[in-house]
């Protein structure tokens, strides 16, 4: 196991997988407003599989999806954070910065204050010398976010885990180097 890294913004606490997380994150994966530009929902067994998997790889690599918890109520809003994503894309290996957030949280900045707190861990702790991050090309308001944060727009590809045919297989596709990254 590698020494797990979890750390805190101005009103988020990122950190490891807990049992009782499991329940919100369904219900945040069932939410068709969050899952607008994903493939479909997921189920409650599929959601707990997901959540697994991301607290395996904290374990693996002491760092990854990490859960986004405010600070005042300790309420579970999502995740944020990196990870090597396991589909063969066109710019393999890679670095991913990514989040997903319940609905009720949207709006308000988050997503984007722990995107730059994960680029800071990767960039600082990690030294990673790319971050990239990546969603359908429809995807306005993630795509803002990665704006927000100071990547740099980089083309488009077809996701392979995604469907022919689908809407969502166009991805875009956003890159910062670190030395582009202001720390």
């Amino acid at each position: 196991m590698a020494e797990l890294i979890e750390f805190e913004t101005e009103r988020l606490f990122l950190r490891q997988w807990k049992p009782a997380d499991r329940a919100p994150f369904a219900v945040l994966n069932s939410d068709p407003r969050v899952m607008e530009f994903f493939p479909s929902l997921l189920t409650r067994p599929e959601s707990d599989a997901m959540a697994d998997r991301c607290e395996s790889l904290i374990h693996e690599h002491g760092w990854g999806f990490w859960v986004a918890e405010l600070k005042d109520s300790r309420e579970f809003i999502g995740f944020v954070g990196l990870h090597i994503p396991s589909a063969k894309l066109p710019f393999s290996p890679c670095v991913e910065v990514g989040w997903r957030l319940a609905f009720h949280h949207w709006g308000k900045g988050l997503a984007t204050e722990a995107a730059q707190g994960a680029l800071r861990i990767g960039f600082g702790s990690l030294g990673f010398q790319e971050i990239v991050s990546f969603t359908a090309v429809g995807n306005l308001r993630s795509r803002a976010v990665m704006e927000r944060i100071t990547m740099h727009e980089s083309g488009t590809f077809n996701h392979p885990h995604v469907p022919e045919g689908s809407l969502l297989r166009l991805h875009c596709l956003y890159r910062l180097s670190r030395e582009r990254h202001d720390f």
